[in-house]
């Protein structure tokens, strides 16, 4: 029986309402006899995932959605079928004249409407986007009013806590006395504070680029272009003091301009951030105290003049100075040197006296000390820091910068010291560094506590399978059936262990990959009888690829690897069953993910779309982990995307991740689109048989394993090939010496102690450039660094079968 009520179908909580209430003596009437434009109207407001109200008849009959539930408040329980101007009393006056005009057909959308409501977090403003329309029968006239609404409160406020977070930020900018600014990687300035327009009396945009040198003293500018040059070059922090005009004295003021670049993951530089200060006063400081040496040099008699000097430019300074003779004699002193030397030695120093009679009663004090003047004394200009006094004073280390005291003449008659107490500045950055140590070293210890975890946990298993089957296998009973079943286990197991290893290396973009230049929208194409295999019949596939080519340089078997890594995680998460969606787009910009910087392209962006249960939001920064898995035990590794992000960050792209729970996950993989390469010509396939493949060959085996190395020249004597087992490449360049005509070939280990495989293979190639040489490794840095290094490559664990094509091919290859 047809039910009269089937429109309410889908309409969640607000249906239950409608069905449980009693309509009985409503102007509506029953929900059976309502209007079928009513019945549409009101389906599409009760299944949209939208804020939507529907009001009607002629006094306006108020009916809404789940989504509507939260605005309504305290209305909740009595609203549903109502009317409109009951329901919303408090706000009819802000209603009426939207409804009337929506009545007459002069809709209307508002946008961050102030309102003041009685929600369900209580009265409070609020700010709303919304729209009202009319409803027309079928016959054409009103029959009610559709609303859309959205609550805009949180952008609102947060908004305006943005403009007041800017704008105080500007007012500290622009209060500072030093003069902030930017700079992009070539050198042009891009921003600055008005504090720079004032100063220097130059219109805005006026500095930038260059223009801010126009403001410089001429004789300094090829010196600041000169340091901004080298930095600029070299990375190094900018630091340069020039002279700068002044536009309301027109005169020439001192300024030190710092600043330090902020680079990108890849560690190129993206922007310069720094600061002018003004260094006038110290310069005039500085100029004093030449001139102060040159005093002291002229006549060191004139004591009572060079006091009053010292004592002009030194004692209005927290900093200590002092100034010893070559005879260490004190011949001046600030207050703050005397003062720090007393409280440190136990003695008050005066002008006049030795610096070795006033600390002979502590020879263990003098020792040190007098090591360092004697070094200034003797001519030499440095800077240290040394610690002195008891370390519960809290002012135990200086700074000590020491410069040499000379006469008219030019002859050395002393030195002075400049001391300043940097010593709570060190305890911070001390603490800083412990701080940040202590972070890293709990960093490591938790990705390495679960990255042995999940392989010890993994291998474990693989080993248990191959040391059960070679205990029966060394069986002399064992039936020929079953020796060939552990075999197959055996072998199928070290396929495994190698699929492990090399999913745990894509990881760590240490993958030794095997680039070429593909087209992914061909590659989509031709494995989807894969893929179909992968997902199961109840899984649909849906594949989007654009008609053109889309070129890319990646590993293809890294990437088909991605690709059923990512449909894995899709048909899992959706049971077996539902829409998958494949979708390939060309000229993506890579956009900011996980706190990286966007790059403008182009790239590939292929994205894997299910309609799942979606990934929680507390998990969304684990899904990359190695081992980490939601699946039951047994059905997953937890490497799936591990491989998938360790693919995409040496193939130069990145993943991202977008999902809803309960309604689905999309991963994006992007990869960086390339041209077309000029020839696609491949280079035909050699056939088993392939003339010469078959005879006996000489090979030199480099190998510095042992066990490996018996193991490897067994394995070729066994194929009809002779060896000649070199234990490092030193050994196998002296056998070569020894007369290289009688080798075929070269089969060599990449990492090996002294010089490695890559290098041995590249100086045979100079040397011997008829040889074919064959690389293998389990797994070098090197190889995973340069994917170009030219040579074959067969990766352990190797088996009887790829090392025999591995000679084939090399040989066949024309020399």
């Amino acid at each position: 029986m047809r039910d009269p009520l089937a429109f309410l179908a889908g309409g969640g909580e607000a249906a239950r309402m409608i069905r449980e209430r009693d309509w009985t003596g409503h102007p509506l009437g029953q929900p059976e006899t309502w209007p079928a434009e009513f019945r549409a109207a009101l389906s599409l407001v009760l299944n949209s995932p939208e804020s939507m109200i529907l009001a009607w008849g002629p006094d306006l009959h108020f009916f809404f959605n789940d989504t509507y539930f939260p605005l309504l408040g305290p209305r909740l329980a009595w609203a549903m079928g109502e009317r409109f101007d009951v329901v919303w009393a408090d706000a009819l006056d802000q209603a009426r004249p939207i409804i009337a005009d929506a009545l007459a057909g002069r809709a209307k959308r508002f946008v961050d409407l102030p309102w003041t409501l009685d929600t369900d977090r209580g009265q409070r403003e609020t700010w709303w986007s919304f729209s009202y329309s009319r409803v027309l029968d079928a016959d054409g006239d009103v029959a009610g009013l559709f609303i859309v609404t959205n609550e805009t409160t949180a952008r609102v406020l947060g908004d305006a806590a943005l403009r007041e977070s800017e704008e105080h930020f500007r007012q500290t900018v622009e209060l500072n006395p030093q003069v902030p600014w930017t700079c992009d990687p070539d050198g042009n300035i891009t921003s600055y504070s008005n504090r720079w327009l004032e100063l220097t009396g130059q219109a805005p945009g006026e500095p930038d680029g260059s223009g801010w040198l126009a403001a410089l003293h001429p004789d300094d500018v090829p010196e600041t272009l000169r340091v901004f040059g080298n930095a600029l070059a070299s990375g190094e922090p900018i630091d340069v003091d020039y002279r700068l005009r002044l536009a309301r004295t027109d005169a020439y003021r001192w300024m030190r301009a710092r600043a330090r670049p902020r680079r990108n993951e890849a560690g190129a530089i993206v922007r310069w951030y720094g600061v002018v200060e003004d260094i006038h006063d110290r310069k005039l400081a500085e100029a004093a105290l030449r001139e102060l040496n040159r005093t002291l040099e002229r006549r060191v008699e004139e004591a009572l003049l060079q006091r009053k000097l010292w004592a002009e430019v030194f004692e209005t300074t927290d900093a200590l100075v002092g100034a010893l003779g070559t005879d260490f004699r004190i011949l001046a002193a600030n207050r703050a040197w005397i003062a720090e030397f007393e409280a440190l030695f136990g003695v008050r120093p005066r002008v006049g006296d030795d610096l070795r009679d006033l600390l002979a009663h502590a020879p263990e004090l003098l020792a040190p000390l007098q090591a360092i003047w004697e070094r200034a004394l003797a001519g030499e200009a440095f800077t240290l820091m040394e610690a002195f006094g008891d370390p519960d004073r809290k002012r135990p280390c200086y700074e000590l910068k020491f410069t040499t005291l000379r006469d008219a003449d030019g002859r050395r008659i002393g030195a002075f010291q400049y001391a300043q107490d940097i010593s709570e500045r060190l305890r911070a950055q001390e603490r800083l560094a412990r701080a940040e140590e202590a972070l890293r070293h709990a960093q490591k210890i938790e990705a390495v506590g679960q990255l042995t975890g999940g392989v010890a946990h993994d291998f474990n298993n693989l080993l248990t399978i191959i040391r059960s089957s070679v205990e029966f296998l060394q069986r002399p009973d064992l039936a020929e059936e079953r020796r060939a079943r552990y075999l197959t286990a055996v072998s199928d197991t070290v396929d495994r262990a190698a699929k492990l290893t090399s999913q745990l290396l894509s990881f760590a973009r240490r993958q030794a990959l095997k680039p070429e230049i593909l087209d992914v929208g061909e590659r989509l194409r031709g494995v989807t009888e894969m893929l179909n295999a992968v997902t199961g019949a109840r899984i649909r596939i849906l594949t989007r690829v654009p008609d053109g080519p889309c070129h890319v340089r990646a590993d293809p078997s890294q990437f088909e690897t991605a690709v059923v890594n990512l449909m894995v995680n899709a048909r899992d998460a959706m049971d077996g069953e539902g829409t998958l969606t494949l979708r390939l787009a060309r000229g993506a910009h890579l956009p900011s993910i996980r706190g990286h910087a966007a790059a403008m392209g182009p790239f590939a962006m292929l994205s894997v779309t299910d309609e799942g249960t979606g990934i929680p939001p507390d998990l969304m920064d684990r899904i990359f982990e190695p081992f980490f898995t939601t699946k039951e035990v047994g059905k997953g590794t937890g490497l799936g995307l591990s491989q998938v992000i360790g693919f995409a960050k040496q193939s130069g792209g990145d993943v991202d991740v977008a999902s809803t729970v309960g309604r689905g996950t999309t991963f994006t993989l992007y990869l960086p689109q390339v041209e077309a390469p000029e020839s696609e010509v491949l280079r035909p396939a050699r056939e088993p048989g392939a003339p010469g493949a078959e005879r006996s060959l000489c090979v030199l085996v480099v190998e510095d394993n042992l066990e490996v190395g018996r193991f490897c020249t067994q394995l070729l004597e066994d194929l009809g090939h002779a060896t000649v087992w070199a234990h490092n490449a030193e050994a196998a360049l002296a056998e070569m010496a020894h007369g290289s005509a009688r080798f075929d070939a070269v089969f060599s280990d990449v990492v090996m102690p002294g010089m490695g495989g890559v290098a041995l293979a590249r100086r045979m190639a100079v040397e011997h450039p008829g040889l074919p040489v064959i690389l293998t490794t389990g797994y070098s840095d090197a190889l995973a660094r340069d994917d170009t290094h030219g040579f074959d490559l067969v990766r352990k664990p190797y088996s009887t079968g790829q090392i025999a094509n591995a000679l084939r091919n090399a040989l066949a290859r024309p020399r």
